[in-house]
């Protein structure tokens, strides 16, 4: 055979080369999401929620829509209502510390955004003074106070 003594270490350079992500990462797990549980009960336990969550989804998107049905009676007794925006959504306010937590790291894409809005989480950025503030190189803050003093010198609000 020609050229032997490069054929072979090729072959095993090749083959470390194209294996080595699998050894690098052997043993090694991504930990799980911990999504930010609000404070107060749930519909369900806990546990319940985690596995069976989708299920109950489901059976309320039954009741609701197909049977007109919008109260359901938990496990415990206790009632509720049936929705994605008003019954979970009232709790669980903000949909990517804990809705996209849990289906980013399982890797699945739920559709319950295809017919529901959801909730707009808005972060509002620091004020910046205005053209006139700047060009007059007045401090925004000075601005405020000048205003609340002339209120006080007429008296009216």
């Amino acid at each position: 055979m020609y050229n032997r003594d490069k054929v072979i270490p090729g072959i095993i350079i090749f083959v470390l080369f194209v294996a080595f992500p699998i050894w690098w990462g052997h043993g090694k797990s991504v930990p799980p999401p911990n999504p930010e549980l609000p404070k107060g009960k749930c519909v369900e336990s806990k546990e319940y929620m985690r596995s069976q969550h989708m299920q109950l989804l489901n059976v309320w998107r039954n009741k609701a829509i197909r049977e007109g049905m919008r109260i359901y009676v938990s496990s415990d007794g206790s009632r509720h209502w049936i929705g994605l925006q008003n019954g979970c959504m009232k709790c669980h306010h903000d949909k990517s510390k804990f809705c996209d937590r849990c289906h980013t790291y399982a890797a699945v894409q739920p559709y319950c955004w295809n017919c529901h809005i959801p909730p707009e989480m808005k972060k509002f950025k620091t004020p910046q003074p205005s053209f006139l503030l700047r060009l007059f190189k007045i401090p925004p803050k000075l601005k405020a106070v000048q205003a609340s003093s002339e209120e006080a010198e007429h008296g009216e609000p």
